[in-house]
């Protein structure tokens, strides 16, 4: 077996002028994932690259691969990743999967941005403020979900209720609300995060749910699936499409 010409040219568009050792040391897996992952599953379905490249980084968190994180980011900003998006996924991880979890990407995310010459801190993406972020969250959760959201914030047994209350005002109105991505590219990014770190299917199943009200319907999230196959395996990959099938079942 030997690299084919369409992983090459990918892996070049992916890391200009790079060289892996591993092709050094272990040429025989590096074939084998190279031609799996750069040529057969990116040349499986239409998804952009730039698409593609937002929900691999969401893989990588949602499966705390930061070894791959640091490797693939100079990659998904030469494929047209911003900063300020890059920056935004790895925020709103916070609300998935708790900053024990995530400070190792944000130092990470930092220390390549600097390395790209790219000044921070980047602009500001906020757009609540303490007086409104609960409302402003209220209103994202029934944009993406539906008007039952509405009254969720206070809803539930009085001593958890407060955790509803979070929801609202810190996941969605804190990391929601703010600009640099779109409800449909959060949601996506959610449900990658989801999916990548497993144990989650009833918010995966959700999240897919609310994927597919905004417009991001079962067929891409299928191809979301697909493209991130390589990054954390069959077990959670299969996982995640019986998920998109339950939601799109109920639906």
């Amino acid at each position: 077996m030997a690299i084919t010409e369409f992983s090459k040219n990918y892996h070049e568009k992916m890391f200009p002028g790079y060289h892996s050792p591993f092709l050094e040391t272990d040429p025989e897996f590096i074939e084998l994932f190279d031609n799996f992952a750069f040529d057969e599953v990116v040349g499986h379905d239409d998804l952009d690259g730039k698409t593609r490249f937002m929900a691999i980084l969401a893989t990588l968190l949602g499966c705390q691969g930061t070894d791959e994180f640091r490797a693939m980011l100079p990659a998904a900003l030469n494929f047209g990743v911003t900063p300020v998006e890059v920056k935004e996924i790895v925020y709103q991880a916070t609300a998935y999967l708790g900053i024990g979890r995530v400070f190792p990407f944000l130092k990470i995310t930092n220390e390549v941005l600097k390395e790209r010459g790219v000044t921070l801190p980047l602009q500001g993406q906020a757009t609540t403020t303490a007086e409104n972020r609960r409302e402003a969250g209220t209103q994202a959760q029934v944009d993406i979900f539906s008007e039952g959201m509405r009254d969720f914030w206070k809803s539930g047994p009085e001593e958890s209720r407060h955790i509803n209350l979070w929801l609202a005002d810190n996941c969605f109105g804190d990391y929601y609300t703010c600009t640099g991505l779109d409800y449909k590219q959060r949601e996506m990014i959610t449900f990658c995060f989801l999916a990548a770190q497993g144990g989650c299917e009833p918010q995966l199943t959700s999240h897919a749910a609310a994927n597919m009200r905004i417009g991001n319907d079962k067929a891409f999230l299928i191809k979301i699936i697909s493209q991130c196959l390589p990054y954390i395996g069959y077990p959670r990959s299969l996982n995640a499409l019986r998920c998109v099938n339950d939601a799109a079942g109920a639906n």
